[in-house]
């Protein structure tokens, strides 16, 4: 296993040095039934705060990154060709061969705390996510978020994970202090085809309940629906189905994203889409044959069929504007008027606000 291949992003590291020592890597399973088959890569990392890089759609520059791997098992997801930079299988593998870095809550308090770092927004959850079962275990998230809260540094995060609720108070707290974005992905409500495509991951009603809870405590979180999956989950009356259940939820926007099939995911999904719905092959080599974004043409229709359904429905895409701190009570300028388009609560946070058919990383 290359270790030593994983040349750090963040410039807060020497170019010159891996972000860990392969001598700093323990190994272990768990003999429970939440972790049959998965193995656990342990590092202590010498760097957590990752630069997103100049190229990229990502409408963010950092990120944090606790874990790699995920046992989500999302057969779309983006991010299995990281795993081959370590000789780890992008398939199975990247489900099942996660890696963890242990000290990142220290790490990252002591990197927040250097004179070079300027307080920008950090994004989490865009790679993989930070709330998968083995965040259960590890509790890592606790230290990072109280990091963050502690140096009001503004943050986001992304997660299909109900564990996330855990932490509820902690990002209440970051959110008196600093600018907080909370978004969960939930891409479709069809219970048959998230048993397939995404079969580690909570079902969607019950991620729509993490919405529905965060808005009771007066946390605003916005929904991605993504990904929009073409021929499977495209249907005008899934798509109805889907924004219905959001705007149920309390949901302060809806922002469509189109499945995008990168290098490493594509080739997994391909396989994937072969064995359970080969009628579709062909198709899908015919729309994703510029690369690995389905046409603008469909992604515009796409954006307009959910949009026009999410103002039926009573709430709005996510808007360009940056999320709203939260005032302590008594604080002066709290208790401002809710929105009456989302009817979301005095403070409303989202996540990061692309608009239109703007492509984000994805679980």
């Amino acid at each position: 296993m290359r270790w030593e291949n994983l040349a750090p992003d963040s410039e807060h590291s020497r170019a010159d040095a891996a972000p860990f020592g392969a001598d700093a890597v323990t190994t272990r399973t768990f003999d429970t039934p939440e972790f049959a088959g998965v193995t656990f890569h342990e590092i202590r990392a010498r760097s957590v705060l990752d630069r997103v890089p100049g190229a990229s759609r990502m409408p963010f520059e950092w990120t944090v990154n606790p874990y790699r791997g995920c046992t989500h098992a999302c057969v779309y997801c983006f991010a299995r060709k990281s795993h081959g930079y370590l000789d780890l299988d992008t398939g199975t593998g990247f489900d099942s061969q996660i890696v963890v870095k242990v000290n990142a809550p220290d790490v990252l308090r002591r990197q927040l705390a250097a004179p070079r770092w300027q307080g920008e927004h950090i994004a989490m959850g865009t790679n993989v996510d930070c709330y998968q079962r083995a965040e259960g275990r590890y509790r890592l998230m606790p230290g990072i978020l109280a990091a963050l809260r502690d140096h009001a540094n503004p943050f986001s995060l992304l997660t299909k994970g109900t564990l996330v609720l855990r932490d509820l108070e902690l990002l209440r707290q970051a959110a008196e202090v600093t600018d907080v974005g909370v978004s969960v992905s939930v891409g479709f409500t069809d219970t048959g085809l998230w048993r397939t495509v995404e079969p580690g991951t909570p079902a969607p009603e019950r991620r729509l309940e993490v919405v529905r809870t965060l808005a009771a405590h007066g946390i605003g979180c916005g929904v991605l629906m993504a990904p929009v999956i073409p021929f499977l989950g495209d249907r005008p009356e899934q798509l109805r189905a889907t924004v219905r259940a959001i705007a149920a939820a309390g949901a302060t926007s809806v922002t469509p994203l189109v499945l995008h099939l990168r290098p490493g995911a594509r080739e997994w999904f391909m396989s994937w889409l072969g064995q359970h719905h080969p009628y579709l092959v062909n198709r899908y080599e015919r729309l994703y044959a510029e690369g690995s974004y389905a046409p603008r043409w469909y992604q515009r229709r796409i954006t307009r069929q959910v949009h026009d359904l999410a103002r039926e429905y009573g709430i709005g895409p996510a808007r360009a504007e940056p999320p709203h701190r939260l005032r302590p009570a008594g604080h002066p300028g709290a208790g401002s008027p809710a929105s009456p388009a989302s009817g979301a609560p005095a403070s409303r946070h989202t996540g990061p606000s692309p608009s239109g058919p703007t492509q984000l990383s994805l679980l």
